[in-house]
């Protein structure tokens, strides 16, 4: 079907809308780790999908973690629900950061992402990494066919992706279409204020570690930061199995910080690395180190702490040869 699409010369949207149609199960999978735009662009579309085509059957999979309970509960299926499915990626740039590798068992995927397209994978893809989020992306899937409809849930869901992944409307993709289809949500039945104050708001852990955060910072003189998070310490603020995507913009509040990488343990050992940037891209950087992302905002691993201190030498190199242009 996809080679026939291609040969028309028919947009992503439309192509995606035809598979929705076409398949009665779909399966919509999201990044390990997630943040929330992850959630608001797989638990939005799902909503989206229902209230459109009440007799399909749509899943949301992937670890669920309680901080998220908020947005809603990821569901637990058998393998052969897999069999003649849809299988929808949201917002992951890359295959291995798939959450629930059970993806590629569907009929047919579809990738749907705001990221640099530098892992190509699915039969149809739809990125576009101008866009703030893959919620604004979700929300402009909507707009591009009538046979889409959106409830107030869904509206709820699409505008905490944006509000998270554009730090409150304040990083650079934040774009004219951002602020309009930000006020479209805000029309439907749900409260913004409440939305707002929710991301906002952390637990006495999360508190607890982001004054740790602060506190253990290393600032080299150039201004590149960064803090390691290792697993002894995630246990000491009861955060082992939670989400800490919350502690990675803190470091850019400092105004000293020009660029920083926030390294956390992982259950094998390993470190996930969140870089960000308020100037100096940092992509390439992810791109040595097995990832990748946008300029200012990407993501990468590190094996042990060699590489660790390795990433952080770079990072310092990047950031002194921005300020010396």
């Amino acid at each position: 079907m996809n080679k026939i699409l291609n040969l028309l010369n028919i947009s992503p949207q439309r192509k995606i809308i035809k598979a929705i149609c076409d398949f009665d199960t779909i399966i919509i999978h999201r990044h390990q780790r997630p943040d929330p735009d992850a959630y608001g662009s797989q638990m939005g579309l799902a909503e989206i999908i229902k209230t459109s085509f009440p007799n399909k059957k749509v899943y949301c999979v992937g670890k669920q973690y309680n901080s998220f309970d908020w947005l809603g509960k990821t569901d637990e299926i058998d393998d052969e629900v897999y069999k003649n499915a849809l299988v929808i990626v949201v917002d992951t740039a890359n295959q291995p950061r798939v959450d629930d590798d059970r993806y590629t068992q569907g009929k047919m995927m579809i990738k749907i992402d705001h990221h640099p397209n530098d892992d190509q994978f699915g039969d149809i893809m739809w990125v576009v990494p101008e866009s703030s989020s893959t919620s604004e992306l979700i929300y402009d899937l909507f707009e591009s066919s009538h046979r889409l409809k959106i409830s107030s849930n869904a509206g709820r869901l699409l505008y905490a992706g944006i509000v998270g992944d554009t730090g409150r409307f304040k990083y650079p993709s934040t774009s004219a279409n951002t602020f309009r289809v930000a006020s479209k949500l805000a029309q439907l039945d749900f409260s913004t204020t409440e939305v707002n104050t929710i991301e906002s708001s952390i637990d006495l852990p999360m508190a607890r570690l982001s004054a740790y955060v602060y506190e253990n910072l290393d600032i080299t003189d150039n201004g590149a930061a960064s803090i390691v998070l290792t697993d002894e310490i995630l246990k000491k603020y009861e955060l082992i199995n939670e989400s800490t995507s919350a502690v990675v913009p803190l470091p850019g509040n400092i105004n000293q910080v020009m660029s920083w990488a926030v390294f956390i343990q992982k259950e094998d050992g390993t470190f996930k690395i969140s870089l960000r940037s308020k100037g100096p891209a940092i992509n390439e950087l992810a791109k040595q180190f097995g990832g990748g992302g946008h300029d200012l905002a990407s993501g990468a691993a590190a094996q042990n702490a060699d590489e660790i201190k390795s990433v952080i030498s770079k990072l310092d190199e990047i950031v002194a040869s921005y300020k010396g242009e």
